[in-house]
C-alpha cells in the first residue's frame, strides 16, 4: 500500500512542477476521456493516440489538487492497510489496480460522450472500501462531523458508514445523469463501479476458507484504539 501512496505522491509532485497548460495536456493524454474511445474519428481529429487504453491505468495516479490527493491517500491509509493485511501485498496491489480499471470502465460506459478528462485514485479506493465492507462488517470507525466549525468525533459501525457513502454516490450519480451536459467534477459512477467491483472481487483475493473470525486489531475498532499510541502501521 505504501508503494501506491508513494507513486501517487511522486506523480503529484511532478504535476506541481508543470505549468497549467502542460498539466491540462497531461490530464487529457493520461486521464480517461470517454469520447476518446466512443468517438474514434473525433479522437483522431483532436490528436489522441490511436488504440491507446493505458489511461484506464494511468488516470488513477493523477490528481487535480492538494485536497484531491490528500483526501484519497488518507482514505487509502485508513481502510487499505487492513484489507492488505488479509490479501497480502501482491494480491492487494493487483486488486487495487483491477478495481481502478473497472471503475474507469464504468465511468466510460455511463458517460460515453464526455470530453472531460477524469483523473484520480478514488475509483480504486472505492474498491478497497467495498472489500473492507465484506471483510470487516462489524468493525467500528471514527467519523467527524463539523458542528459550528467545531469538529465533533463519534464512533460508527463501518458497515453503516460505507452503506451511507455508497448511497451518497448513487444519489449523486443519479442526479448527474439527469443533466448529462454537465458531466464533470465528481465521477460518481466510477466510485460506484469501483465499490461494487471491490465488494464482489473479494472472494477471488481472499478465499472464504481464509477469512474466519478474528479479533479486531488496534487500528480497527474503538475510540481508544483509533486514537491511542499503538498502531500496527
Amino acid at each position: 500500500m505504501w508503494i501506491l501512496v508513494a507513486i501517487n505522491s511522486l506523480v503529484f509532485l511532478q504535476e506541481l512542477a508543470l505549468g497549467p497548460q502542460a498539466v491540462t495536456r497531461l490530464f487529457y493524454l493520461f486521464g480517461i476521456v470517454p469520447a476518446r474511445f466512443s468517438h474514434p474519428e473525433w479522437a483522431a481529429w483532436v490528436g489522441f493516440p490511436v488504440d491507446d487504453y493505458w489511461p484506464f491505468v494511468t488516470s488513477m495516479f493523477l490528481h487535480a489538487s492538494w485536497a484531491h490527493i490528500v483526501g484519497n491517500m488518507w482514505t487509502l491509509w485508513i481502510f487499505g492497510d487492513n484489507v492488505e493485511d488479509r490479501m497480502g501485498h501482491v494480491r492487494f496491489t493487483v486488486f487495487y489496480l483491477l478495481c481502478g480499471m473497472l471503475a474507469g470502465v464504468t465511468h466510460y460506459v455511463t458517460n460515453p460522450d464526455s470530453t472531460v478528462p477524469t483523473v484520480g485514485a478514488s475509483g480504486a479506493i472505492a474498491g478497497v472500501l467495498g472489500a473492507y465492507m465484506r471483510l470487516y462488517p462489524h468493525a467500528r470507525i471514527i467519523a467527524m462531523l463539523p458542528v459550528f466549525f467545531w469538529p465533533f468525533f463519534f464512533e460508527v459501525p463501518a458497515a453503516t458508514y460505507l452503506f451511507v457513502w455508497f448511497f451518497t454516490q448513487l444519489w449523486g450519480g443519479t442526479l448527474a445523469g439527469l443533466a448529462p451536459g454537465q458531466v464533470g467534477g465528481i465521477a460518481w459512477w466510477a466510485h460506484i463501479g469501483g465499490f461494487v467491483a471491490g465488494f464482489l472481487l473479494v472472494d477471488l483475493f481472499v478465499p472464504r476458507r481464509e477469512r474466519g473470525d478474528r479479533s479486531h486489531g488496534l487500528d480497527e475498532a474503538g475510540l481508544h484504539a483509533a486514537w491511542g499510541p499503538y498502531h500496527r502501521r
